[in-house]
């Protein structure tokens, strides 16, 4: 019993090290992915306020998206939909950010899309 009780709260903690984006409201999404990209990208504070104004908006509205889409069966039309919110976002986020900035933040994209395709790769069977 108490070896079963051991392993389970390791497991538990082990499987939970941080929480995902699902688990957080769209005010602590935009905070942490602000704090992020004004450690990536150096931003100023002027920058930072835009880039969290922006990072709200975007997640209230991909919030409110899937809300909407969810149980629908379209994929095709959730994703087109989800591809027009990144090309506003990344409109204005091109206007928030220097020639300089806005390199490094295609390049972190990048990276970021890297690494999420591996990790779906790595979980298929």
């Amino acid at each position: 019993m108490v070896v079963i009780g051991v392993v389970m709260g390791t497991t538990f903690t082990m499987a939970q090290p941080g929480r995902g984006y699902r688990d957080m409201n769209p005010e602590e999404i935009a905070k942490q992915q602000t704090e992020r990209l004004k450690e990536v990208l150096d931003l100023n504070e002027d920058q930072e306020k835009q880039v969290y104004e922006l990072n709200l908006k975007i997640n209230n509205k991909r919030r409110e998206m899937f809300a909407n889409m969810r149980g629908s069966g379209n994929r095709e039309g959730m994703r087109e939909k989800f591809a027009q919110i990144r090309e506003e976002e990344n409109e204005k986020m091109k206007k928030i950010l220097t020639q300089e900035q806005w390199d490094k933040y295609q390049k972190y994209l990048e990276e970021r899309r890297a690494r999420w395709n591996q990790r779906r790769q790595d979980r298929r069977p």
